[in-house]
């Protein structure tokens, strides 16, 4: 794919890596001013949590078949509502990793038949660099170079970030992930599935000091995170409430002690994260932060970064909140923006393969 043509340059981007499967749409315009951004022309996502639901959690196989019946449906509606057909895409991109292995093989498969049948070339993105670069998709896109908190259902790291492809690891979760202490916590709370988003509205309603829940590795010296702990911590507490009123379900207790519970959690969760991430950025000297994944979308986290960050005069970009999840536009938006900056051709080959497990400062070129 030659940008210097001056033709515009149309990327679908196929996002399957585990319960969302989404599509979208992006237009790049080699022709543009220095720091002109891809455009997002249109996108679709569906959601299985509701499927998911009964099961308490992810089931790989139901996932990956729903991606089956969803991709092609979607992939009909974004071409519509953009108004170009077929024909006119020039670059297939799908997300190759990190993910549920099956979820990942239906959008790769999917997006390398439809190059192959168009002859345009394809190309395989990194999801969390989708998750990174989400925030050039806002009214306030970032500038590099800047720290980037990554904080999903799976993944919690932080990354210096000089350009695209240009990472450097700086701290990741060595057990469970933010957004896994989130749901977890809110499973044992008896919230149901994906009870992480329930555990912050009840939080908005408690106490977050009503109960001392540990911060794990806050003064570890490092940028490492660990939220297991704090997890076990949950689950005592839990059981000492329950126990208290001799119980077994919180349905039959108070709602205030569920509120003060869940904001407590919540309270340890988001300590950690704001200030790893602000010794991250005077350790790196940098004044501007990126935060991405499901877990940006979190408002105690926005609202706490948002006030300390501004006392300190650093700049905080967000992902608009539809686009915090996992969803197609971040996929073709990395795709359009390695293009754009020659990291990496898409290319003619459609035999695929995907990388369930794929650390994102793989792609470094530093």
């Amino acid at each position: 794919m030659d940008i210097a043509s001056g033709e515009r340059i149309f990327v679908i981007g196929v996002e399957s890596s585990c319960d969302e499967t989404g599509v979208a749409l992006v237009a790049l315009n080699p022709e543009a001013t220095e720091g002109t951004l891809p455009v997002l022309l249109s996108h679709a996502l569906h959601s299985q949590i509701e499927m998911h639901q009964a099961y308490g959690g992810v089931v790989p196989e139901l996932a990956s078949r729903d991606h089956i019946r969803r991709v092609l449906p979607l992939a009909r509606r974004v071409l519509a509502t953009s108004g170009l057909s077929l024909g006119a895409i020039d670059v297939v991109a799908f997300t190759r990793g990190p993910g549920l292995a099956g979820a990942l093989l239906v959008g790769a498969g999917v997006a390398c038949a439809l190059g192959a049948a168009l002859g345009k070339p394809v190309l395989g993105v990194h999801h969390l660099e989708g998750h990174l670069l989400s925030p050039f998709l806002s009214d306030d896109p970032p500038k590099f170079p800047f720290v980037a908190l990554l904080v999903s259902g799976g993944h919690t790291q932080l990354m210096r970030v000089d350009g695209v492809g240009k990472y450097k690891l700086l701290g990741e979760s060595i057990d469970d992930a933010a957004g896994e202490a989130f749901d977890k916590s809110a499973k044992l709370m008896g919230l149901a599935y994906p009870g992480g988003a329930q555990l912050a509205r009840l939080a908005e309603q408690g106490n977050p000091k009503a109960y001392a829940l540990p911060r794990p590795l806050l003064h570890s010296g490092d940028l490492n995170f660990s939220f297991a702990g704090l997890k076990t911590a949950v689950l005592v507490q839990s059981q000492k409430i329950l126990a208290s009123y001799g119980e077994k379900e919180f349905d039959a207790l108070p709602a205030q002690l569920l509120c003060d519970l869940a904001a407590s959690t919540q309270a340890a969760i988001v300590e950690v994260l704001v200030k790893k991430s602000l010794r991250a950025l005077a350790d790196e000297k940098l004044t501007r932060l990126v935060v991405a994944g499901g877990v940006g979308a979190n408002m105690e986290l926005r609202k706490q970064l948002n006030s300390l960050c501004a006392s300190k005069s650093i700049r905080v970009h967000y992902p608009e909140m539809h686009l915090c999840t996992d969803n197609g536009a971040m996929i073709a938006m990395a795709a359009a923006m390695r293009i754009q900056s020659t990291q990496q051709k898409a290319n003619l080959d459609y035999a695929f393969d995907v990388k369930p497990r794929w650390p994102l400062d793989a792609l470094s070129t530093f």
